[in-house]
């Protein structure tokens, strides 16, 4: 799989890429397994905004993807790789061997047809799922449980993957993107392989419509804004940014404060702290 970039036809195709959707096999989703999310755009219960630049863009289609796979030692089909509007990999539609349906995340070379289970027993190829002191190390999963049981919570984004370290006393040692090193309860399951769509960050938006088409609207630099917007805002024509750190609209320290609490339950599972930058 590649990414598709475009002949700069006009100005805003010149920089335009998208995923190659070569490797989907169906443009409609499993009405069964759809619904409809009321678009909230970043507003609370009370109607006020708490997170920015969000509204607008196309209408969507929540598909429900079965992030837990709970269906033990029945074998699965795996009938259509689809596009998920709602988010950045692709999904599966498994129909399991007693006839029921579920949308999975797709693994990366996951190919229609192919069978998959999800059991103590599973082979270690790519969409089989078992618990994580079975996985040999140095293996590549994702979707994984923070707790047996309670659905996969890591690693559900395109391209992404955990590396299996070590199995100890009870716990699997999971290399994470960022270099963390963390320890999960080995009776937690996680998927083989890598999720889907690896070259999603490769994809350039390339025009302000696009981001519109999202949901994303437009960001205003602080220095254009004026002093009573902003800390950065006045001043005549570019002005420095005239505070000693970052800081948001709200006088809020960015860029630099540490946001983990210190005294949190599970620092004791993190064996190694990610690469700082």
């Amino acid at each position: 799989m590649s990414v598709k970039q475009y002949k700069p036809t006009s100005p805003s195709r010149r920089n335009y890429s998208v995923a190659d959707y070569s490797v989907l096999t169906t443009k409609t989703p499993h009405k069964p397994l759809t619904r409809k999310l009321r678009m909230h755009a970043g507003r609370n219960n009370q109607g006020r905004i708490t997170t920015r630049h969000q509204g607008g863009g196309n209408k969507i289609t929540y598909r429900e993807v079965d992030f837990k796979q709970n269906k033990i030692n029945i074998p699965a089909k795996v009938e259509t790789i689809e596009y998920d509007p709602y988010r950045t990999a692709f999904i599966a539609l498994v129909v399991y061997r007693d006839g029921e349906r579920r949308y999975i995340l797709a693994p990366h070379n996951l190919k229609v047809g192919v069978d998959i289970i999800v059991s103590e027993e599973a082979l270690f190829k790519t969409g089989n799922r078992t618990s994580l002191k079975r996985i040999p190390v140095g293996t590549f999963v994702h979707n994984i449980e923070m707790f047996p049981g309670a659905g996969g919570r890591v690693a559900r984004s395109a391209g992404i993957s955990v590396q299996v370290l070590a199995n100890e006393d009870g716990y699997t040692h999971l290399k994470m993107p960022s270099g963390e090193v963390r320890k999960v309860s080995w009776d937690s399951h996680a998927s083989i392989g890598q999720v889907s769509n690896p070259e999603h960050n490769l994809i350039t938006i390339g025009k302000a419509g696009r981001s519109r088409w999202l949901g994303i609207r437009p960001t205003v630099r602080g220095k254009a804004m004026n002093p009573r917007d902003h800390p950065y805002g006045g001043g005549e024509g570019n002005t420095q940014r005239g505070t000693k750190r970052p800081k948001t609209k709200w006088g809020k320290i960015t860029g630099g404060r540490k946001t983990r609490n210190p005294k949190k339950w599970s620092n004791k599972l993190i064996v190694k702290k990610r690469k700082q930058k």
